[in-house]
Parts: C-alpha cells; sequence; structure tokens
C-alpha cells in the first residue's frame, strides 16, 4: 500500500507544499519479516554507497585528528548488540526528526540502519565524535544559502568524514566533488594542491552545487539522488519513468547506488539522532588547539617543517589537507600553511633554515633607493663620513606574509632599527608599507 504524506519542501521562496506518495509499511506488519509494499521497489536490487564499506570507515579511524582527539567515554556503556525494535518505532522516529526532507521508512531504509547500527556500530561512534570538528563548517555553508540542515549529513555517506577521501572512480574530499563539478564551482586542483580536500572551501562548493540542483528538480530526495549520480541521470529515469518526478516511483529506472543512495541518507540521519536508543556511545572529542596560517613564499615540504620545527608530520597534514604531495607551493603565488598558534611563532624563527633544507632560497628582489645628495661643499672629515654612511638608504615594500622580524633578518638588520629608521612604536605592518631597513 501507498501512504500520502504532506512533505514541506522549502529553501526557496516560490516552493509551498507538495504531495508526494513514499512506499511503506503495512502498520500491522511489525511481526514479520520486512517486506517491500511497492511492487518495483521490492524487484529492483541496489548497492550500499562506497563510504559505508568497512573499508572506507575503517580508514576514518586512522586519521591523525580522530587518533588524537577522540578518545573513549567513560560516562557510557557501549552494547555489543543492537536492540530490537518495531517498524512503527522506526517509522514513528523518522517522522519525529525536526527536518524538512521527507525520511520515509521502507526495506531499503532498513537495510541501511541495519548496516549502521549493526554491522558499522563502532565506525558511527567515532563518526559521531567527528562530527564535532566538521559539522559547525558543514552547518555555516548549508545555512549561508539557506539550505536544509540535515543536509550536513551528507558527508557521512559521502567520505565517512575523511577529508582525503577518495572514490574509485576518482571524487575526493569530505563532499566527493569530482574533477569537473569541483572545478565548475571554484575549486582548484594541481598536482600539488586539491581545493575539493578543504573542508571549508568545498562545504561551500558543495552547498552552491545542492541549491543549483534544486533550482532543477524542485525536490530534495531528487536532489540528493542528483548528487550522487549527476542530473543527466535523474532526467533519463524521469523519462523512462514516464515523466513521474518521485524518487521512489523513478527508484527501478536509477544506476544501482543511487537506488541505496536517499535511502542511506535517511539512515545517516537517523543514526547521528538515535544512536543512544541503540546503544552507541559517540567517541568524546576535544577540540585541536588553535591555529594560525602563515603565509610561504616558498616551494617547502612538510617533513622539513616537521624536522626544523619539531613537529608531528601526521600533524601537519591534517591541518593542511588541501596539499596533495606534503609541498606547500609558495613559489607560484604565496599560499597559507596552517600550524598550531603556540607553533607559528616557531616556524618564523626557523623559516631560513626550513627554506635551506627544502631546497634554493628565492632571494627576494629589494627595492633600492638612491636618494639623491647635495652638491658637494667643503666639509669636516667627521661630516663626510656622517655622509657616507647615510648616502644609500635601502627600503623594502611589505608583501603578504610578511613578518617584521623576517624582513629585518632578510636585510641583514634588527628589528629594533627598522623600527628606529620608520619611527614605529609596535610591530604591526601592512601589506603593501614601504619599510626603510637600512
Amino acid at each position: 500500500m501507498k501512504k500520502t504524506i504532506l512533505i514541506l519542501l522549502a529553501g526557496l521562496p516560490f516552493v509551498g507544499m507538495a504531495q508526494i506518495e513514499a512506499p511503506e509499511f503495512d502498520e500491522n506488519d511489525d511481526e514479520n519479516e520486512v517486506e517491500v509494499l511497492n511492487e518495483d521497489v521490492s524487484e529492483t536490487g541496489f548497492d550500499f554507497p562506497e563510504a559505508l564499506t568497512d573499508t572506507n570507515l575503517d580508514s576514518l579511524m586512522n586519521l591523525y585528528m580522530m587518533k588524537t582527539y577522540l578518545t573513549t567515554s567513560d560516562d557510557c556503556q557501549m552494547l555489543s548488540e543492537n536492540p530490537e525494535f518495531s517498524h512503527d518505532v522506526y517509522r514513528d522516529r523518522l517522522k519525529r526528526m525536526p527536518t524538512i526532507m521527507d525520511m520515509a521508512y521502507n526495506d531499503v531504509v532498513r537495510s541501511c540502519i541495519d548496516r549502521y547500527m549493526v554491522r558499522l556500530r563502532r565506525q558511527v561512534s567515532y563518526m559521531l565524535g567527528a562530527a564535532n570538528f566538521y559539522m559547525p563548517i558543514f552547518e555555516q555553508a548549508l545555512d549561508t544559502y539557506q539550505l536544509p540542515l540535515e543536509l550536513k549529513y551528507l558527508p557521512i555517506i559521502e567520505s565517512a568524514l575523511n577529508p582525503t577521501a577518495v572514490s574509485r572512480v576518482g571524487a575526493t574530499g569530505l563532499w566527493q566533488f569530482m574533477l569537473a563539478t569541483g572545478k565548475a564551482y571554484g575549486l582548484e586542483v594541481t598536482s600539488l594542491t586539491d581545493d575539493r580536500r578543504d573542508p571549508v572551501k568545498s562545504s561551500y562548493a558543495a552547498a552552491r552545487y545542492l541549491r543549483d540542483l534544486y533550482l532543477i528538480f524542485g525536490d530534495w530526495n531528487l536532489v540528493i539522488a542528483a548528487y550522487n549520480c549527476g542530473p543527466e541521470n535523474i532526467n533519463r529515469a524521469i523519462r523512462r519513468s514516464g515523466g513521474k518526478r518521485d524518487y521512489w516511483e523513478i527508484y527501478p529506472y536509477l544506476p544501482k547506488e543511487t537506488r541505496g543512495y536517499v535511502p542511506a541518507f535517511i539512515a545517516a540521519n537517523y543514526a547521528m539522532t538515535y544512536y543512544c536508543e541503540h546503544g552507541i556511545c559517540p567517541m568524546q572529542s576535544k577540540l585541536p588547539a588553535k591555529t594560525d596560517t602563515v603565509m610561504v613564499s616558498q616551494n617547502i615540504d612538510f617533513a622539513k617543517v616537521a624536522s626544523v620545527c619539531n613537529l608531528d608530520i601526521d600533524m601537519i597534514r591534517s591541518l593542511n589537507p588541501v596539499y596533495r604531495k606534503d609541498i606547500v607551493p609558495g613559489y607560484s603565488t604565496p599560499s597559507p600553511l596552517r600550524l598550531p598558534l603556540n607553533d607559528v611563532s616557531r616556524f618564523i624563527d626557523m623559516e631560513d633554515s626550513i627554506y635551506a633544507m627544502s631546497g634554493k632560497r628565492e632571494v627576494k628582489p629589494v627595492e633600492v633607493v638612491v636618494e639623491e645628495q647635495p652638491a658637494p661643499t667643503r666639509t669636516s672629515r667627521r661630516e663626510r663620513a656622517r655622509a657616507t654612511n647615510t648616502s644609500r638608504a635601502v627600503y623594502y615594500t611589505v608583501k603578504r606574509g610578511d613578518t617584521l622580524g623576517a624582513i629585518a633578518r632578510r636585510n641583514g638588520t634588527t628589528v629594533a632599527k627598522v623600527k628606529r629608521l620608520n619611527g614605529m612604536r609596535g610591530d604591526g605592518i601592512r601589506v603593501g608599507q614601504r619599510l626603510r631597513v637600512k
């Protein structure tokens, strides 16, 4: 049987109430095996999304952030087995979730819920802990584009919250952008860098992409399905179904993984909401130390930074997932390197040594201005010596990433002298500022 439910689709001003038919269980089948009452769905197989495999989820637990900042909770006793619940309980819990999007319940959704709550219980515990690192970023990006916040769980089924995840077809990052789609949404990819692996940049790109898909389909289930297989495949399934525009009605005409994609999304929302009822304890997380960035104008590699500054290279990688080969390509354009706040000053102090170890250091050009001198006159020896010492003044224009200490070292002087020559009281400088260094 089919049960008509009302779904509020929000996010754009012209969208109102829409009636969608979703396959559901008969209310009296709680004692029986789960069976789908929509014939098309029951006769069509599906694949779990790639991120729901044991291998992909196990990789999450080996990330530096997870190993360093997640610990087992002492206040929660994790059950070894999943408790049994009736279909009515699952259905009621899904309906009670504060979501705009339709959270249907059927055997495919139940299979995905069981996948999380039975086979992947330990991994769910880790994802609950990892969510503290990434969910604020996802929520901010989605809220910026006025999208349903439940979409923040999309990276769970895309990447298992692994910012460096790469699928078998090359989709990369938390939001699993393909190369062409990523570039279309402003994510730059080179041999050394990949913005798809940047949590912030990729989240805003994903929000824009989801917004654009909603402008096309006007239905969030179709949007999620299109995010997985592309809008062309969704349009093809719509045509093959005779023009139907409901996910569950075009379900048999979708690629196998896409058939499991929306159910997996529903299951991810369920798992992240009702984990406690299933005896799963979230890993406790302590937020990483505060970080800051330094602008690097040379090519430097992580190993040299780690060696000179006595830092953990895995920590540097975790803070800078955008760099694919452990190299910051500063030669082409000044590039940011993110480090713990307390280690930024150490990097600045050891900058010359890091550059030297990373390869031949580029000598930055220094502006040399020869000031015009008055016509020679008869002077004393002391006056001639003073004139000789001040006849050439050397100036430097501040670049992005410069510090007063670094400028002084490059020009063989001290911070105190630079400040005295420029009448400075503090250490603050700005890009484009012209400083006399000698």
